[in-house]
């Protein structure tokens, strides 16, 4: 398969990037954005471009279509790309799965969060059983920041490695064929499970910003957990996490990449010599990223909801003890009053309850 017209579905930071980004390239790109948003796409539809910005230079992407019309947004396109948030995937499996063609490849690209199994299952909700063509990264393909009022991006890293793996395992090959036409910094992960494990956010972001919650409240928007959020104890906490998502990995026979190895593969961290901290508090594109502004951010919410609360479930299904993990969840909790462990993520929500290693293997 050819890819020549690409829909993109998400006009936040990683969809008007993506947008930009591929129509500077030569594709042909849709840009959508649910009815009751629309104001992101209001200075793109009237330009017809975005204004994409990096350290090379400035490019002025013109963009085939920026619309509400899912229908429209899809029609002929050969990849349809999400780009949305991990708690967005069922209200999109419910706009898509009845129109999409069989041989039409949903990328789901930005953090990992089983998105392949939840939109297969909502799907099935709804009475569907095509043969979707669908896949998972486990990171977005760009370390960037859009601002949609000026039809403006500013891309401050194109990622240079990211996993890759289908659901069915089995189709991973031939849909990396097709999604390679359009990025090179694919590799092909084992399975889902390995994708989602590989998903850096839940071992970054909740620990240190629950330890900064304090903070977070008293500076009202004036904080930065890349270069003060991270010290010398904080990260303590994260590399705790890491620990136990490694030991969960190799339950599975993964070896899974570290904070600092996935980091500097990926292009955020330069080189493997200085300490955690040090990376992440000079990471040129880390330290350009303001907030979380609010503890009811998505660093706390959804990568508890869909990051930590499934890991703690994976670890009690492999013998894993995950006790950092399960303080996290349970005193952002109590932070946040919410029951993280009844509205997040496990495996019996994704339909894999009482399977064993062999079973959870087979199953993706």
């Amino acid at each position: 398969m050819k890819v020549e017209k690409i829909a993109v579905l998400g006009a936040g930071n990683g969809g008007i990037t993506a947008a930009a980004d591929l129509s500077s390239r030569g594709f042909k790109v849709n840009l959508y954005q649910m009815p009751g948003h629309e104001k992101s796409l209001k200075a793109i539809k009237e330009k017809g471009e975005i204004l994409l910005q990096e350290p090379t230079g400035d490019k002025i992407c013109k963009i085939n279509l920026a619309t509400t019309d899912i229908k429209e947004a899809i029609e002929g396109c050969q990849i349809i790309m999400l780009t949305i948030p991990g708690f967005a995937i069922e209200s999109y499996a419910k706009l898509l799965a009845d129109i999409v063609n069989e041989d039409q490849i949903i990328l789901l690209n930005g953090a990992a969060s089983m998105g392949c199994v939840r939109f297969i299952n909502e799907a099935k909700k709804l009475g569907i059983n095509k043969k979707f063509k669908i896949a998972e990264t486990n990171s977005l393909t760009y370390g960037t920041r859009a601002f949609p009022q000026e039809a403006r991006v500013e891309l401050s890293l194109r990622v240079k490695k990211i996993f890759l793996a289908a659901y069915p395992a089995k189709d991973t090959k031939e849909i990396l064929d097709v999604c390679n036409q359009i990025y090179d910094c694919f590799v092909e992960a084992k399975n889902i499970w390995h994708v989602t494990l590989e998903n850096g956010n839940p071992e970054v972001h909740p620990g240190p910003c629950l330890l900064n919650a304090g903070r977070i409240d008293y500076s009202k928007g004036e904080f930065w957990l890349y270069k003060e959020g991270i010290t010398e104890h904080t990260v303590k906490v994260l590399k705790a996490i890491e620990k136990e998502r490694m030991e969960i990995g190799k339950a599975f026979g993964f070896e899974l990449e570290d904070a600092i190895t996935s980091r500097v593969r990926r292009g955020y961290f330069k080189d493997e010599d200085k300490t955690l901290q040090e990376l992440f508090n000079t990471s040129e594109v880390f330290t350009a990223i303001k907030g979380p502004i609010s503890v009811t951010s998505r660093y706390f919410t959804e990568d508890i909801s869909t990051g930590l609360v499934l890991w703690s479930s994976l670890g009690k299904a492999l013998g894993v003890p995950t006790p950092n993990i399960d303080a996290v969840i349970v005193l952002a909790g109590s932070l946040l009053d919410t029951d993280f462990y009844k509205e997040g993520l496990t495996l019996d929500k994704l339909g894999f309850k009482d399977l064993n290693k062999d079973e959870l293997e087979k199953s993706v």
